[in-house]
């Protein structure tokens, strides 16, 4: 994590910036409390689901989440076997907790998600559920679906099985802690093989010619009572930890087309056009992407740190569009694929964060043992690609407009400074451009002389928190 912050310096721009999010918050119609009778049927919940027979706490599950999360999804667990590993991976049992059209389902269908906003989270779940008897905390036995993957020297999956059983985590990680003890050589157990796993599953994504951008973002960050701006890079146990997700998502996918019902988490593949556009903007940035070398290849070769590769990864992230999510019943899907990821994908690994994922858990359940698919599940299945639509935009506006109300707040007291920046695209006469410091994106007037990928000197004219507006000049 880079340790590049701004912070937020006056406190009349910090009671500015509380209206402004407030309002926020009130103009996206996003949800408020719970309402009482799902915070009463969420007390009331102990298990709506008989409690699983398979007993799996003889292993020893540890959890690896952002520093002070409570609403722990995975839980994870690796050990060699003769040729290969086996990595178990439970997954909090929404499902058991949640009845199908009662108070709480309905409320998170309204919601799709938990969304993240600068002045504190919306939850999908009551805490009661999400932070405490369904979220996989350590020393505590909870029920829990647990996918066991066996992979192959290589990394490559040869066998998939998914069941309900009452697991125990022993341990809470931060990522942060979880990078330290294998730096340091004092990982053992399951995390030991952590950064092995993770190595041979980023060469399986190479050899399939899937792709990640992975590149460098502001974040907001709550900080001395108030608000940060942070530049926030993956540390390499993130990327190793999400291999582990992108790989069951990938055989849950498997798992439902194979049985010809479910739902998919698609993105069409870019078309010829849309590559060549961006092979010429590779060329204009002075980092080619040799026809020789795959899209993916090439994105997780570019410098972080290097200002044209930013901006090659911003132009990258222009292919990435059109996801969605497809559902289907008899019938596979004419595209299955993800294409970023480069094979068919679900997601059912955030249950507690995301609503989709308890669908996908319960066919995926039901597939591997044989059985028939709830009716519940499998007659609601054609609404979900809708309501994580309209989920997904709201979160997608919620983040935009928070960062940029910070970044106004940031900036309110500094109007009339020089900054340095560099050029990520240029739009007509305008230049998208990214502040060294503070971590900023804005716009500003573009010369005949721009260039993607050049720094140059910007002077801020404006910034206003209520509206998020900042306004940049060229530097004489």
């Amino acid at each position: 994590m880079s340790a590049l912050r701004s912070h937020i310096a006056a406190s009349v721009a910090q009671s500015e910036l509380a209206v402004a999010l407030a309002e926020l918050r009130a103009s996206l119609e996003l949800p408020a409390e719970f309402p009482a009778e799902v915070l009463a049927e969420a007390e009331a919940a102990t298990s709506a689901s008989p409690p699983p027979e398979r007993d799996r706490r003889d292993l020893e599950f540890l959890t690896i989440d952002p520093v002070g999360s409570m609403d722990l999804d995975q839980a994870l667990h690796l050990a060699r076997r003769e040729g290969g590993y086996t990595v178990h991976y439970a997954i909090a049992d929404v499902p058991g907790f949640v009845t199908p059209d009662r108070a709480v389902d309905l409320e998170a269908r309204e919601r799709g998600q938990t969304l993240y906003a600068a002045d504190g989270r919306i939850p999908l779940h009551p805490p009661v559920l999400s932070e405490d008897r369904v979220s996989l905390l350590p020393g505590v036995d909870r029920s829990a679906y647990v996918w066991a993957l066996d992979l192959d020297e290589a990394g490559a999956v040869v066998g998939t099985r998914l069941e309900r059983a009452i697991v125990r985590s022993r341990e809470r990680l931060s990522y942060i802690e979880a990078q330290e003890r294998i730096d340091a050589g004092a990982a053992d157990g399951p995390l030991g093989l952590l950064k092995q796993i993770g190595l041979l599953r980023i060469e399986q994504e190479r050899a399939r010619g899937g792709a990640s951008l992975n590149s460098p973002e502001a974040e907001i960050v709550r900080s001395d009572g108030g608000y940060a701006l942070e530049w926030r890079s993956l540390l390499a146990v993130e990327d190793w930890n999400a291999q582990l997700s992108l790989m069951t998502g990938m055989a849950a996918a498997q798992l439902m087309v194979d049985a010809r019902v479910g739902i998919l988490r698609t993105m069409p593949a870019p078309d010829a056009s849309r590559i060549a556009a961006f092979r010429t903007q590779t060329e204009a940035l002075g980092r080619p992407w040799p026809e020789s070398v795959s899209y993916g290849e090439y994105l997780r070769g570019l410098d972080r740190t290097d200002p044209a590769c930013l901006a090659v990864m911003r132009a990258a992230g222009g292919l990435f569009r059109g996801a969605g999510y497809e559902a289907f019943d008899g019938t596979v899907p004419r595209d299955p694929m993800q294409s970023a990821i480069a094979a068919p994908y679900a997601h059912v690994t955030a249950p507690l964060r995301r609503l989709v994922d308890r669908w996908g858990l319960v066919v995926c359940e039901a597939v591997s043992a044989g059985r028939e698919v709830p009716g519940w599940a499998r007659q609601s299945l054609a609404a979900l690609p809708s309501l994580m639509g309209a989920s997904s935009q709201r979160a997608s506006q919620l983040e935009s407009a928070s960062v940029a109300r910070v970044e106004a707040a940031v900036l309110a007291d500094r109007v009339g400074e020089r900054f340095d920046a560099t050029v990520l695209e240029l739009r007509d006469d305008r230049a998208v451009v990214q502040l060294a410091d503070p971590a900023v994106t804005a716009t500003c007037p573009a010369s005949d002389r721009t260039r993607s990928g050049e720094r140059i000197a910007v002077v801020l004219a404006s910034a206003d928190i209520a509206s998020g507006a900042v306004q940049f000049a060229l530097a004489d």
